[in-house]
């Protein structure tokens, strides 16, 4: 926002100066040298932002789009002239400075039409990306679908989880063909030792509680699968809906996620109110800092083409619970396509979220991916490196 307010007021001034050189200094009619100031501006201000403003940035759509941005600026600037025009009619000019104030609501008109212009063209072209799926070859895996589950203190249900897992998705994923990941995010409490003695095909143990970004991190880096998904240790997203994911991945879309406000989405038992208020507004949150429409950014449930799961997380840097706007704010900068769909929610007693706390570390963390976006930590793709998960292998 600093560069492209600080392009923005470099583009004023050279439309101010533009005009005012030749209106008063030419003697251009007042009409023409608008006009003529409003080209030069607009051609500094796509050069600018093309450059600087939006590089390595999604945001960078609107300025590979020279005609949008024409047509943007085309009516813009004629919003401009009418305005300047009908100023200049009802108070006059004489001298520089009344007209360079006579130009003020001019500028404030014309800004809001290119505001209005621009979104559009950005928001649309994201949003039409993420909804067209691409024709790839078969996902890289030894197997049909690995889950990954994030667990923290869950020694007591980590076992009845893997085995839920597993007999609820005997038929689309039997046998060998379902790798069941799971990661023991620092516990303490002895989740990995149960999670291997329940069968679990791999199980991770970080060396301190980091978060569930970081679990899932590591759990997505180490499966095998041709589909990766994830979700949480206490089911609150019954796993036999895994098989719907699994079916839109293979159909073609690189990321599904669920959304728990779907049309389509049921809820077998609510959670508190102050926790689906605190959702909502998260969600709004993530506005901020993501340009499709993704209603439902933290549901807990979510499947993934092999590579290109790989490609996304060997990339996030968010260890906390805003790890999932870090994954879709990859998957913008990628252009991958995005498929959303319902959900059944059983949510469960006990949770490890707090939402004030959690919220506010979440807030913490969009500013961090905005600021890492500009820094750089997303232009390359390290795809094929050996990044460092920090977990210690319990491979079973």
């Amino acid at each position: 926002m600093r560069r492209f307010a600080s392009i923005g007021l470099i583009a004023t001034a050279v439309d101010i100066g533009v005009l005012l050189l030749l209106a008063r200094g030419v003697g251009l009619i007042v009409v023409a040298a608008d006009a003529v100031a409003l080209v030069v501006a607009a051609g500094v201000s796509f050069g600018l932002h093309r450059q600087i403003t939006f590089a390595g940035d999604p945001a960078v759509r609107w300025v590979q789009h020279p005609l949008a941005f024409v047509l943007g600026a085309t009516v813009a600037g004629a919003v401009d002239v009418v305005v300047l025009r009908a100023v200049v009619e009802l108070t006059g000019w004489e001298s520089a400075a009344t007209l360079a104030t006579a130009k003020v609501p001019a500028i404030a008109a014309a800004s809001g039409v290119r505001f209005v212009a621009y979104r559009w063209v950005l928001f649309g072209a994201v949003r039409a990306e993420l909804a067209e799926r691409q024709d790839r070859p078969p996902a890289p895996g030894d197997r049909r679908l690995s889950v990954v589950i994030p667990a923290y203190h869950e020694a007591d249900r980590i076992t009845a989880t893997v085995a839920r897992v597993r007999a609820e998705l005997a038929d689309v994923a039997p046998g060998a063909e379902l790798e069941v990941v799971v990661v023991d995010d620092g516990s303490g409490d002895g989740t990995g030792d149960a999670a291997v003695a329940a069968g679990a095909d791999q199980v991770l143990t970080l060396p301190a509680n980091r978060g569930k970004g970081a679990a899932v991190r590591a759990g997505v880096l180490a499966a095998h699968g041709r589909t990766i998904a994830f979700t949480d240790a206490d089911l609150s997203y019954p796993p036999a809906q895994l098989a719907d994911l699994l079916a839109e991945v293979e159909a073609g879309w690189d990321v599904v996620v669920g959304s728990r406000v779907h049309t389509q989405t049921s809820t077998l038992v609510r959670a508190r109110r102050v926790r689906e208020l605190g959702g909502r507004a998260i969600n709004l949150c993530t506005h901020a800092v993501l340009l499709g429409a993704h209603r439902d950014t933290q549901c807990g449930i979510k499947a993934f083409r092999s590579d290109v799961a790989r490609s996304l997380f060997s990339r996030t840097r968010i260890d906390g619970f805003a790890f999932d706007v870090e994954v879709f704010h990859l998957a913008e900068r990628d252009q991958l396509s995005v498929r959303e769909v319902p959900v059944r929610v059983a949510n469960a007693e006990r949770s490890s979220v707090r939402v004030v706390r959690d919220g506010l570390a979440l807030i913490r963390d969009l500013v961090r991916i905005v600021r890492g976006g500009r820094a750089g930590w997303y232009d390359q793709d390290p795809e094929g490196s050996t990044a460092s998960t920090g977990a210690e292998p319990g491979t079973r």
